[in-house]
């Protein structure tokens, strides 16, 4: 996929084998990164923790990863998890790099469409308040998002819309299963 800077990221469904370089990515990643992502502190990477986030059903369990072609490591991953009811709590987290390239927007948009696919009609989740990209982000999941803050921390709620088809109106050409590669020519 040739994403908006115009770099191109192969994107696809995460597997058990990705389970070394996510515990590497997690264990090494910078302050910002985790304050953002984990809303302040680095979780403990343990197998069970790499088995939960590596080995999922692709239904109710979901996640994406975005693979650098020239250097072939992974650069971002989103995922969705079922809290039932047609309900999934989402998680998109990029590499310093690879942040303001468009990346996360469309990790959001295939995982929604998957989502929508897989019977999900709804992502929730939370974020800290002051965190700009994620609550611009939220709204490219296809639809209009209720928040609600409290001490800082924002919890959302975002229907997908049904039939919604993101993220090809830029090139991007989704594959089976959510996956992508990049674009011909």
């Amino acid at each position: 996929m040739r994403l908006p800077d115009g770099r191109r990221v192969f994107i696809r469904p995460i597997l058990p084998d990705d389970a070394p370089e996510l515990a590497e990515a997690i264990s090494t990643a910078d302050a910002e990164t985790i304050h953002w992502r984990f809303l302040g502190g680095r979780p403990h990477v343990t197998p069970e923790l790499m088995a939960h986030l590596t080995q999922v059903d692709y239904v109710r369990r979901f996640a994406l990863v975005a693979i650098d072609p020239v250097r072939r490591n992974g650069v971002a991953v989103a995922r969705y998890e079922s809290v039932g009811n047609g309900v999934a709590e989402v998680a998109v987290a990029v590499a310093p790099a690879w942040r303001d390239a468009g990346l996360a927007t469309e990790l959001i948009q295939l995982l929604a469409r998957a989502a929508a696919e897989r019977g999900i009609h709804a992502f929730t989740g939370t974020y800290l308040a002051e965190d700009r990209p994620v609550a611009a982000l939220i709204s490219d999941a296809g639809g209009t998002a209720d928040k609600v803050t409290n001490h800082g921390i924002t919890e959302f709620s975002v229907q997908l819309k049904p039939g919604y088809h993101p993220g090809m109106t830029r090139g991007s050409r989704p594959l089976p299963d959510g996956a992508s590669g990049p674009e011909d020519g």
